[in-house]
């Protein structure tokens, strides 16, 4: 019997690479529109994933991609308020 359970892979929207859910952040809209991060993945809406590296936050930024697949636009803070989080993480790992 194989009890190794299959790792859910989610796509980087900056970055373009598949890599385990666990190590991406995901983005979501709800249908009023409105943008948040969701660090459950429980959120319903549409979603978008990022990599949890400053980096690839720069990258969406800059590149919109965020924006674009999320079809809304995106705040200022909402980027801050990533880099924030993914620092938070860097630092107790």
């Amino acid at each position: 019997m194989n009890t190794r359970r299959k790792v859910p892979m989610r796509k980087c929207v900056a970055t373009g690479e598949m890599r385990p859910k666990k190590e991406l952040v995901r983005i979501v809209r709800s249908k009023e529109g409105e943008v948040s991060i969701d660090l459950t993945g429980k959120k319903s809406g549409r979603g978008a994933y990022l990599s949890k590296e400053k980096e690839a936050v720069i990258l969406a930024k800059k590149k919109n991609s965020l924006a674009n697949h999320l079809e809304v636009t995106i705040d200022e803070a909402l980027y801050d308020e990533l880099l924030s989080i993914i620092e938070k993480e860097n630092r107790q790992s």
